[in-house]
C-alpha cells in the first residue's frame, strides 16, 4: 500500500484522500453527503495545490483568494481540504467528529464557527450570490487602492456550484449581474453530475446551461471534471479571461470512487455502509482496515505548499511596507477599512432635524446617509430597482459598473434575492458596511440571506421603506402586516423602527455600530411629525432600543402606559396628552427596537414599563404577534391582523382604528 501511494500522481493522491477523507467522516457520524467530496476532489486538488493564493498561517489575510462552496451539503470537502492544507485548528480529530456536538466541522460551513470557511453556506443557490458580493468587493477595494506598480488588491473568488445552486432562482439572479458587472475575478465550477436526491436531474432540469452563462455573458468552459490535465488547463484559461466571469462545466461523477454507488443518487446524501466503504477504499487503492488515512507525502506536500504561500504573504507586506511610505493617505485609508473604523465624532455628524417640519423616515434617512457616505468611506450599497423611492442613492459618490467600480452606489436590479446574498457576501469579505434596499413587503423575497446573515454574526444593512399598510393606494399586494413579526423572529437581527427624523437618524447610528449582526432600519412612505425635545426626552433613548417618550407625572408610576414604534408612535404621544389633560397619570413609550431593549438590564427595562402598571396600550401597524411580551394580560393592542387594502391612507387610517381619536377612547376603556 506506501508503494500505492509514492507512485500515485500527488493530484489524485490528494484527491483521493479528500474522498476517503469525507467518505470516513460521513461514516462516523452516520450521515452526511459523501457524493460531492468525492466528485468534486479532483478539481479542489488542482485548484488548491496550483492556483490558490492562500496562506493557512493567516486566513483572514486581504489579498487571499476566496472559496465558496455553494453547494454547502458537500462541507466534508471543505474541511477535508482544510486541514490538508494546515489550518491549525481544523485537526483530524475535528474531521472525526463531524456534525457532532460543538465541533468545528458542522453538517454545512459555518463562517463563524470554523478557520477557513469564507461563508456559510447550505441552503442552496446562497453561495452564488455571496461569491458574486465577494467579487464586487474585490473590485472595489482594486478600484479605491491599487496604483501603478501596487497591486494591493488583486485576488479571485472560486465557487463550486451544483445543479442544485442552478436550479434555485437566486443563481439566476447573481450570474446575471456579475455578467452585467463583467467580474472576471469570479469563476465558478459548476458539479454537473446529473443527479439530485430524487434521482437524475432529467425529471426535473434540462436547462442548457452554456447558452445560459453565455446569455449572462460569462465566459463558458467544458470539461471532463476528473482529467487533471484539462481542469488545470480551465482554471488557466479562467484566469486569464478579461471582462468576463467564468464558468467551468465539469462533467462528474458523484460518488466518485465508488463501485457500487458511483453516479448514483444513493451517493448524494447517506453513509455507504462498512462493506461500501471497504469496497471503495479498495478500489482507489487505500488501506481497507483502517480511517482517516492522510499519506505523509500529502503532508509533506502542503508543508511546502505552505512556505510558498508564507512567502506570497510575505512578498504582499513588503509591497505594502512600500505603499505605506509613497501613499501614506491610502494605506492609513486601507487600515482603517480593515478595522471598519468609524469617525470618533459621528454622532454630531449626523443631521439633527427640526420640530417645525415633518419628514417621511425615508426621507429623514436618505439625509442622514448623505453625512454618512461623507464620513465613511467604507460605506457603500443600492436598492433592487428603487432608489427614487427609498432615497438611499447619493449621486456625488458614483454608480458602481464596470467602467467605475470605485462607485459605490450599486445598483442590483429587480432582484431582492440575489441583493441580500451578494450585500451578505461583501460583508463577509471584510472591511465593508455594505447595505441593500427595497420595500419592506419584499423582505419575503430576502430572508433567507437576512437569516444567514444573522446566523453567521454578519454586518449588513437592509433599509426598507413603505413600511406599513400606509404605502396606500398600491394596496395589499405591497402593504406589509406581518413582516414585521416574522423579522423580529430572527435570532440576532436588529430591526429598528423610528418612530420620526430624529429617531432615524439614530436608528442609522446603531447600523453602522452593528459589527457583529444585521440591521434592518423600517421606514415610511409618509410624513410623520418630528417630536420637538424640549418637551419630550432625548432621542438618546432610541439607543436603548426603548425609553420613555414622555410622561405627565415624572417620577411617579403611571396609571396607564401608551406604546408606539414607527408611525404609530406620534399616534400613542397625541392620545397620552389628551388623557393626561383630563387629569390622569400617562406615560408614553417609544419602542423602536425590540432586541436592543431586551438587550438591557431587567432593571432598566423595569424602569421603563414597570410590572406594576398592567394597564398598557399598544400601537402598531402590523400584527399583534409577539407584543403580548409587552402588554400582558390586561393590555389591549390596536394594529393590523388582517391583509391591507387599496385606499388613500388616511382612509386605511379609519379604517384600521390607526387614529388618535381611536387610541384616546381604547385607552379611556382601560382606565
Amino acid at each position: 500500500m506506501s508503494t500505492h501511494f509514492d507512485t500515485t500522481p500527488i493530484d489524485q493522491l490528494i484527491a483521493n484522500t479528500i474522498r476517503t477523507l469525507s467518505l470516513d467522516a460521513v461514516e462516523k457520524a452516520h450521515s452526511g453527503h459523501p457524493g460531492l467530496p468525492m466528485g468534486c476532489a479532483d478539481f479542489a486538488a488542482v485548484l488548491w495545490t496550483k492556483f490558490m493564493k492562500y496562506n493557512p498561517e493567516n486566513p483572514k489575510w486581504h489579498n487571499r483568494d476566496r472559496f465558496v462552496l455553494s453547494a454547502g451539503h458537500g462541507s466534508m470537502l471543505v474541511y477535508s481540504v482544510l486541514h490538508l492544507i494546515g489550518i491549525k485548528e481544523v485537526t483530524l480529530d475535528q474531521l472525526k467528529n463531524f456534525r457532532q456536538w460543538h465541533s468545528l466541522t458542522p453538517g454545512h460551513p459555518e463562517a463563524h464557527e470554523t478557520p477557513g470557511v469564507e461563508v456559510t453556506t447550505g441552503p442552496l443557490g446562497q453561495g452564488t450570490g455571496n461569491s458574486v458580493g465577494l467579487a464586487m468587493s474585490q473590485k472595489f477595494y482594486g478600484a479605491t487602492f491599487n496604483v501603478d506598480g501596487f497591486p494591493i488588491s488583486e485576488h479571485k473568488t472560486y465557487a463550486i456550484v451544483s445543479d442544485g445552486d442552478l436550479q434555485e432562482g437566486i443563481s439566476h439572479e447573481a450570474a446575471a449581474l456579475a455578467g452585467h458587472l463583467a467580474l472576471d475575478n469570479l469563476i465558478w465550477f459548476y458539479d454537473d453530475n446529473h443527479v439530485s436526491i430524487e434521482g437524475d436531474t432529467s425529471i426535473s432540469y434540462s436547462d442548457d446551461v452554456p447558452s445560459r452563462f453565455k446569455g449572462y455573458h460569462w465566459h463558458v468552459i467544458s470539461i471532463d471534471g476528473h482529467d487533471y490535465k484539462q481542469i488545470e488547463a480551465a482554471l488557466k484559461e479562467a484566469n486569464e479571461t478579461k471582462g468576463r466571469p467564468t464558468i467551468i462545466i465539469g462533467k462528474t461523477q458523484i460518488g466518485k470512487g465508488s463501485p457500487k454507488y458511483q453516479g448514483t443518487s444513493r451517493a448524494h446524501s447517506d453513509a455507504f455502509g462498512p462493506e461500501e466503504v471497504a469496497a471503495t477504499k479498495k478500489n482507489l487503492g487505500w488501506p481497507e482496515d483502517q480511517s482517516f488515512v492522510v499519506p505523509q507525502r500529502v503532508y509533506d506536500f502542503f508543508a511546502a505548499w505552505r512556505k510558498t504561500q508564507a512567502e506570497n504573504e510575505n512578498q504582499w507586506n513588503q509591497l505594502f511596507d512600500r505603499y505605506s511610505s509613497t501613499h501614506a493617505d491610502k494605506a492609513q485609508l486601507f487600515k482603517d477599512f480593515l478595522a471598519k473604523k468609524l469617525p470618533a465624532n459621528l454622532k454630531e455628524l449626523l443631521p439633527k432635524f427640526s420640530p417645525e417640519k415633518a419628514y417621511a423616515t425615508r426621507n429623514s434617512g436618505g439625509e442622514v446617509m448623505k453625512a454618512i457616505f461623507a464620513n465613511v468611506p467604507n460605506f457603500l450599497g443600492g436598492s433592487a430597482d428603487l432608489a427614487p423611492s427609498t432615497k438611499t442613492m447619493v449621486k456625488e459618490y458614483g454608480s458602481y459598473q464596470k467602467t467605475n467600480y470605485a462607485g459605490r452606489n450599486l445598483h442590483f436590479g429587480i432582484r431582492e434575492h440575489g441583493m441580500g446574498a451578494i450585500v451578505a457576501g461583501m460583508g463577509y469579505y471584510g472591511g465593508l458596511i455594505p447595505f441593500g434596499s427595497t420595500f419592506f413587503v419584499f423582505t419575503d423575497y430576502m430572508r433567507p440571506p437576512i437569516r444567514i446573515s444573522a446566523l453567521s454574526g454578519l454586518q449588513g444593512i437592509y433599509v426598507m421603506t413603505h413600511d406599513s399598510i400606509f404605502v396606500g393606494e398600491d394596496g395589499p399586494t405591497h402593504e406589509p402586516v406581518e413582516q414585521l413579526a416574522t423579522i423580529r423572529a430572527i435570532p440576532n437581527c436588529c430591526v429598528v423602527r423610528p418612530g420620526d427624523a430624529n429617531e432615524s437618524s439614530y436608528a442609522w447610528l446603531i447600523a453602522l455600530e452593528n459589527k457583529h449582526k444585521p440591521t434592518i432600519l423600517l421606514m415610511t412612505r409618509q410624513d410623520l411629525p418630528t417630536f420637538d425635545r424640549t418637551k419630550t426626552a432625548s432621542v438618546e433613548g432610541v439607543l436603548k432600543g426603548g425609553y420613555t417618550l414622555w410622561e405627565s407625572n415624572a417620577g411617579t408610576t403611571p396609571e396607564l402606559i401608551l406604546i408606539g414604534t414607527g408611525s404609530e408612535l406620534h399616534l400613542a404621544y397625541e392620545a397620552g396628552q389628551k388623557i393626561a389633560a383630563e387629569g390622569k397619570s400617562v406615560r408614553v413609550v417609544s419602542l423602536p427596537s425590540w432586541d436592543i431593549f431586551e438587550s438591557q438590564s431587567q432593571e432598566y427595562r423595569d424602569q421603563i414599563l414597570p410590572p406594576s402598571v398592567k394597564k398598557r396600550l399598544a400601537v402598531e401597524a402590523g400584527i399583534t404577534m409577539g407584543w403580548e411580551r409587552y402588554i400582558g394580560d390586561q393590555g389591549q393592542f390596536i394594529g393590523v391582523n388582517q391583509f391591507g387594502a387599496s385606499a388613500p391612507a388616511k382612509k386605511l387610517a379609519e379604517a384600521y382604528g390607526l387614529t388618535v381619536d381611536h387610541v384616546y377612547q381604547t385607552a379611556k376603556s382601560l382606565l
